[in-house]
């Protein structure tokens, strides 16, 4: 397999018609080496339009998503940034490369510890993997200026956004299948948030998301 023009052909051909048309965007994808935070077993899939497994349950999100969830969060090299849920630690690489500091959560101890040898491997300095459950946020090292969630939320709770700083972003999917909203929601104030749809989408829940209570008559 031809790993660059695999790369190539993942941008132009997934990813670019999706709308992610943000230059430092696409060049970050030719620079953070996907195929390195896939498993080996994954590895020919590695530029594929798929969720890839990561076992436990868990899955690499498939490219376009993670690249259109970077692209609408506008990082800036001085941002704060949360991920919950780290996976294999790519899309916690991705947001390094474009802000100060990420610190990212996952709540499955062997999947921490993958992540934080992908991303040493890497060269990535500027992430902290913690271990725990991140579905109500990491107010401990809050508050950010960015916060991305790697799984799907039933609601959104009030925790995570006051966890924003004013002018901070929140990039999730809300809802349950089969329908799910990939959401932009910005703080504009002290508690104040506007919420831009961005794509309809369905991805695997968070780990650890509480399920919507459902009503019962």
């Amino acid at each position: 397999m031809n790993i660059e023009q695999a790369r190539f052909n993942m941008i132009e051909q997934q990813i670019r018609p999706w709308e992610v048309l943000d230059p430092q965007v696409l060049d970050l994808l030719f620079v953070v080496k996907r195929e390195d935070f896939t498993p080996p077993a994954y590895r020919n899939l590695a530029f594929a339009d798929m969720e890839i497994p990561l076992g436990s349950g868990q899955v690499m999100l498939a490219p376009k998503i993670e690249a259109k969830m970077l692209q609408e969060l506008g990082l800036k090299n001085t941002d704060k940034v949360l991920e919950i849920g780290t996976g294999s630690g790519y899309m916690a690489a991705l947001l390094a490369a474009r802000s100060e500091h990420v610190v990212t959560v996952e709540c499955r101890p062997e999947l921490a510890a993958t992540a934080k040898e992908n991303l040493e491997r890497a060269g990535v300095a500027n992430v902290t993997v913690e271990i725990g459950n991140g579905a109500e946020g990491w107010s401990q090292r809050g508050p950010y200026d960015a916060i991305v969630v790697s799984g799907s939320l039933p609601v959104v709770p009030a925790s995570l956004l006051k966890q924003l700083r004013v002018g901070g972003r929140l990039a999730v999917v809300v809802g349950e299948a089969p329908v799910m909203e990939a959401q932009l929601i910005t703080c504009t104030g002290e508690g104040v948030y506007n919420t831009v749809n961005l794509f309809e989408t369905v991805i695997p829940a968070l780990d650890g998301a509480e399920a919507k209570a459902s009503f019962t008559f």
